[in-house]
Parts: structure tokens; C-alpha cells; sequence
């Protein structure tokens, strides 16, 4: 089974990975992608939770400059996009109080706000919301805390269905947007507000759409069990209806941020991703980084999170713009660009070679050869691996695209992450080449790095290193055949530079596997060595004393051997 980004248990790891040429259920392997972690936690980026800020601004159509903001003919306050997250306000000096705000005075009278919240009223209801609203602008988590314990929840939940009441929705929605940007989403999605969140997505008014996607994005990012609440409210199709032609950049960019939100993860069966695939197709052609960034992400969590997920994809038709924009020279869209593309070249060999002939490897020989980060790297590498790791022809293109070059490089150079990467591809190269293959490999420099691999602890990566070993010296062992007396030319390299100590010392390895591999390897090429070794041993004090047989002058001397004309004997 190919190498594939996934959340697997251990032995379901070890069987994902299929070096060629050996074993065809050892393929392409692949550990636990770290990218999904570490975007969960770049939050402060925006990239999952986003918070809304005062004031609030009318973002530009496209193509258009800002425009301030302007309240709707209704009178509800206009959506913003998800702001980037404010600066954390100065602490005081030593010695010096905090001047107290605005907020911190409406926090003395919290009681008489959440009287007003529960008021028959309704102009005092809205009223109460716009001041709990801006209570919540202020970021402070101990704002948040008192709000929370005053139980409003309920009733901010409750004030969503007052359709009559547009202005009330959307204060409503915008104070339970910001407690779910918060550490406390669950209790948003524990108070009811997620069913009526969904109907909001089809009100005439385009600022409360706009505030319940963002709203439902918040909660979705929380934790699996708040996304399938979502999920389980059909809140996929109503979202789906919001990408329309005339959409406002911003708007655009929430509702993209928040499908990805949606699809991260294992989606439910009854989710049908064509229509998902439909958007984002065109979603990937945009010229704004963020709706493109988000859109490529969603690529990925589909790939990762259906079943068929990669076909799907490939159906939709993106792949010939996948591998454009790698050569995107932002590295935020380079990121789950290469880690879709990553994601789809662990996929069957069909699927492997659509991205081979949509021109995926030149692009990696460029990316390889330029200074980016060491994920981009890392990801490059293994693209090339899982590509390695099929048929001849499949390294013969690897190959022609001058990919390996820069591969061998960066086990040479590169640090550790990176050089295991790049290890994998060299070895799955190694062990499923042709002789001509294997020696254009070896005539690169790949026998020293690839010996110095056998000192890491990774069980497959030794062993499919030693595969690519194996299949080295017996090309060596073709190559010195007719040729009397000669030695493995590449034995030789590795016994001169210190190949061959690394390989005992495999002895000692706690994978019997790898044992057994680096015995074989050991007995078949230097058995002679290993002779010689023992026989210039000195021997023990009490060992007997060995005769002395006396040799007449004329006897027999063992022949001399003249020198081949390649210069062996």
C-alpha cells in the first residue's frame, strides 16, 4: 500500500510501506502527516478560529478598492472577513495600574445587562446583545469567563430564530461567532445555536449569511466532536449555495475558510463531495492567496478524509492546476499544494502516473534546487519516493527530470528529516532499477550516503536501504563477471569507506529482518574479508604451539597473477 499522510496505528504504519522490486504490499510508506497539527495550532494565524473585531468593514469586490463601511438597508451592521488576530494590548509598567476601560466598567453592571437579555423587550434585548457583543471585543479571557457564567448562551441561541428581528440575529450570531473563536466553542455548540446557525445560512440578508458562515467555521475548528455537530445539522449544502458569482472577496474568503474547516478530518458517508470538488475546482484558479490557500487545504482533507478521496479528486479535473502552482512563490500556498500532490502520489500507479504526465517532476527538480522550507523539502522528497517506488519507466522519468541530482544532494547536505526523505526515494530508486539505472545512481554519489543511512534507527528505512544495497553489489557482481579474479567495484567502495562497518553493526539491530538482509549482504560479498579478519587474529597465549613444516627450495610457489587490462589481477 503507498506512503500515505494518515493518523495509522503502528502496524497499520509498518503496512504502508512497499519497497519495489521486493515485496508489492511494502510500497510507498508513509508516517503520520504532522502538516494537520501543525496548521490546528496556527491559529493566531487565522487559519482555523478567527474572531470578529470592532469596528466592522465592507470588504472590496474584487478587483475593487475598500469601501467603508456601510450598515444594510434593514439596518444590520455589514459583515467583515475574518480579521487577523489583534495585537496583544502592552502590560503596564511596574508600579503602575492598568487604566480601566470601557469594558471593565460594563463588567460592573454585567447583572443588569443579562436582566436586560432576558427582558420581553425587544428593543432592550438588542440593546443588551450590542453591549455584550462589544464586551466580547476586548479578547480578554476573563471577560469571556463571566459572560459564560452569567448563562446568556441560551438565550443569544434563542434570539437566532427571531427572523422578524434581522438586526437582533445578527448581534446574536456575531457574540456566540466570538465565544466560538474562544476556548469555550463547545459550549456554543452544546446551547442549540448550530440548527439555527444552518437556517441562517439561507436569510435574505446577506450580512447574517455571511455571520453564520463564519459562526459555524469557528465551531467546526474546535474539535471532531463540535465539526460533526455541524456536519450532522446538513450544513454542507446550505454552505455550498453561498459561493456565488458576485461574491464579495471577503465574504469568499469566509466561506472557503469555513469548507475547509468542514472537511478536515474523516467525513461522514452521507456528505457528497462532488459538489464540494465542483466549488473548489474553480476555487484553486483564484488570484487571492487566502481563498486559494483554503481551497488547496480542502483538496487535501478530501484526499485524506474519503474514501476514494484521490479519484475523486483527480476526476475533478485539478491536477493540471495543482502542479502549476507549485511554482506559486508564496510558500503558504506551496505547503497544501505539495502536500495534496503528496497525498495523491501515494495513490495507485494510474494515479501516480496522471501526475507524472501533468509535468510534476521538473517542478520538483526546481523546488529541490532553490532554498524553501525544509516541509516543502520534505514533501518534495517524498513525491519523488512514492514516484520511485513504481515501475523502470517511473525512475527513468525521475531521472530525465534531473530530479535525483538534487535529491542525492540533500542526503548529502540536507538535516536529518530531510535526509530520510530523500533516503526513501534513493532507496526505492536503487531497489527497483534497471542496471543502467543503478549505474547512473552510483556514478552520482548515492553509495556513501545511502551506507550512512544504515546507522538510523527507522526499521523500513534500513531495510529498504538495504534492499537498494543489495541490488547495487549485484549489479556489481555482473559487472566484474569474465573478468578473472576481479573484485565488486562497489564492495570495494564500501569497504574502503566505511560501508561495511555499518553493515556489521546491523548485527546487533533489533529487527530480525534487518539482521537476516545485512547477514546475506555480509556472507555474500564479504565473506573473504571476514576470513582474513579471523585468521590475522593473534592467538591465545595457551593455544598450542603450531608446527613448523620445513619447505624445500624447489617446491611450488602459488602463480602470480598479471594484471587485466582493467588494471585488476
Amino acid at each position: 500500500m503507498p506512503r500515505i499522510p494518515r493518523r495509522p496505528s503502528e502496524e497499520a504504519r509498518r503496512g504502508a510501506y512497499k519497497p519495489p522490486g521486493v515485496d508489492a504490499a511494502r510500497s510507498r510508506r508513509r508516517r503520520e502527516d504532522r502538516l494537520l497539527a501543525l496548521r490546528r495550532r496556527n491559529r493566531d494565524a487565522g487559519l482555523f478560529k478567527c474572531r470578529r473585531d470592532e469596528p466592522p468593514l465592507v470588504p472590496a469586490t474584487v478587483g475593487a478598492p475598500s469601501e467603508a463601511a456601510a450598515p444594510a438597508a434593514d439596518g444590520t451592521p455589514p459583515p467583515p472577513p475574518p480579521p487577523s488576530d489583534p495585537s496583544p494590548p502592552q502590560p503596564a509598567p511596574p508600579g503602575v495600574d492598568s487604566p480601566r476601560t470601557a469594558a471593565d466598567s460594563e463588567l460592573d453592571g454585567l447583572s443588569e445587562l443579562v436582566e436586560k437579555v432576558w427582558s420581553d423587550d425587544t428593543s432592550t434585548q438588542l440593546e443588551a446583545t450590542v453591549q455584550f457583543r462589544k464586551l466580547l471585543s476586548d479578547g480578554k479571557n476573563s471577560t469571556m469567563i463571566k459572560i459564560i457564567r452569567a448563562d446568556v448562551l441560551p438565550r443569544f441561541a434563542e434570539f437566532l430564530s427571531r427572523h422578524g428581528l434581522p438586526q437582533l440575529q445578527m448581534e446574536a450570531a456575531w457574540v456566540l461567532t466570538n465565544i466560538a473563536a474562544s476556548d469555550y466553542t463547545m459550549l456554543v455548540a452544546e446551547c442549540g445555536a448550530v440548527p439555527k446557525l444552518v437556517d441562517l445560512l439561507a436569510s435574505p440578508n446577506a450580512s447574517i449569511r455571511h455571520q453564520a458562515t463564519w459562526a459555524l467555521g469557528n465551531i467546526a475548528a474546535d474539535m471532531p466532536s463540535c465539526r460533526e455537530t455541524v456536519l450532522d445539522h446538513g450544513a454542507v449544502t446550505p454552505l455550498l449555495a453561498q459561493f456565488k458569482e458576485d461574491m464579495k472577496v471577503s465574504v469568499l474568503r469566509t466561506a472557503t475558510w469555513a469548507l475547509s474547516n468542514l472537511c478536515f478530518g474523516k467525513l461522514p458517508e452521507e456528505v457528497q463531495v462532488k459538489p464540494i470538488l465542483e466549488i473548489i475546482s474553480l476555487l484553486i484558479h483564484s488570484a487571492d492567496e487566502k481563498i486559494l490557500a483554503d481551497a488547496c487545504w480542502t483538496l487535501y482533507y478530501i484526499c485524506a478524509g474519503v474514501e476514494a478521496g484521490v479519484q475523486d479528486v483527480l476526476d475533478a479535473g485539478v491536477c493540471p492546476q495543482l502542479v502549476k502552482l507549485l511554482m506559486h512563490a508564496s510558500a503558504n500556498i506551496l505547503l497544501p499544494v505539495i502536500t495534496s500532490l503528496a497525498r495523491i502520489s501515494a495513490g495507485d500507479d494510474t494515479q501516480v502516473q496522471i501526475i507524472v504526465e501533468n509535468g510534476v517532476l521538473p517542478c520538483l527538480a526546481q523546488l529541490l534546487a532553490r532554498n524553501y522550507p525544509k516541509v516543502i523539502k520534505k514533501q518534495a522528497c517524498l513525491i519523488v519516493s512514492n514516484i520511485a517506488a513504481g515501475s523502470k519507466d517511473n525512475i527513468q522519468a525521475v531521472i530525465d527530470a534531473d530530479v535525483m541530482n538534487h535529491v542525492i544532494v540533500l542526503l548529502k547536505t540536507s538535516e536529518t528529516d530531510i535526509q530520510k526523505e530523500a533516503a526513501w526515494a534513493i532507496s526505492n530508486a536503487a531497489s527497483g532499477g534497471s542496471s543502467d539505472q543503478i549505474q547512473y545512481l552510483v556514478s552520482r554519489g548515492c553509495l556513501e550516503p545511502l551506507c550512512n543511512v544504515l546507522k538510523h534507527q527507522d526499521v523500513d528505512l534500513v531495510y529498504t536501504c538495504l534492499e537498494g544495497l543489495q541490488n547495487i553489489l549485484e549489479e556489481g557482481e555482473i559487472g566484474k563477471q569474465g573478468k578473472e579474479s576481479a573484485t565488486n567495484p562497489y564492495a570495494q567502495f564500501m569497504l574502503e569507506n566505511g560501508g561495511l562497518d555499518n553493515l556489521e553493526d546491523l548485527q546487533d539491530f533489533d529487527n530480525d529482518a534487518v539482521y537476516r538482509l545485512a547477514m546475506k549482504l555480509l556472507e555474500s560479498y564479504w565473506d573473504e574479508e571476514v576470513s582474513d579478519d579471523e585468521a590475522t587474529l593473534p592467538a591465545p597465549e595457551d593455544a598450542p604451539a603450531e608446527p613448523v613444516v620445513a619447505v624445500p627450495e624447489d617446491a611450488a610457489q602459488p602463480p602470480v597473477l598479471a594484471p587485466t587490462a582493467d588494471g585488476t589481477e
